[in-house]
């Protein structure tokens, strides 16, 4: 009789613990889908509202205050994703916690490529128009360069049943 209680409660604590070893492969994509879908959505829209605000700019300093109001809102947004895709948890997959970071740290690199071009465009000086375009441009080709290394492959999210679970949930689609 002893044995089994002691059975019954290694079966208990392993049922309770095997709850937190991470989240099943379909729900975890899923979530991490929910958060990226506004976020894309979101930094669309802010980018064509940028570029018609820009057209409609007459001076540098009303390019200035377009242009850090657009990385603005792309490093809160790009925020706001990576705190959703952090709390998706870890997927219940071989190597789940690395890819879980992995997905984290390049939401936060884009945040943070967002929040360094902001930080440069608001420090350039708007007195001299050729200058103030110019280096705007290198800010933007620096953005690109951080955005681009903060990628990951589509191709290569994980194991292939966490890539099978991102193609079968709909809110990937």
């Amino acid at each position: 009789m002893r044995a089994v209680r002691v059975l019954v409660a290694a079966l208990t604590l392993c049922l309770a613990g095997c709850g937190q070893d991470g989240v099943e492969p379909k729900q975890w994509a899923k979530q991490v889908c929910v958060a990226l879908t506004p976020w894309r959505a979101e930094i669309a829209d802010l980018t064509s509202k940028a570029q018609q605000q820009l057209q409609a700019a007459k001076t540098p300093a009303q390019t200035k205050t377009n242009i850090v109001d657009l990385l603005s809102g792309a490093e809160a947004s790009s925020e706001k994703a990576r705190a959703g895709v952090d709390g998706a948890g870890v997927p219940r997959v071989d190597d789940g916690a690395q890819v879980a970071e992995r997905f984290t740290a390049s939401l936060a690199k884009a945040r943070d490529a967002y929040g360094n071009a902001k930080r440069t465009v608001s420090g350039i000086p708007t007195d001299n128009a050729k200058t103030f375009y110019g280096e705007v441009g290198k800010a933007f080709t620096t953005l690109k360069d951080e955005y681009e290394r903060s990628a990951i492959d589509p191709a290569h999210v994980g194991p292939s049943d966490l890539q099978k679970a991102f193609d079968e949930v709909p809110e990937c689609r």
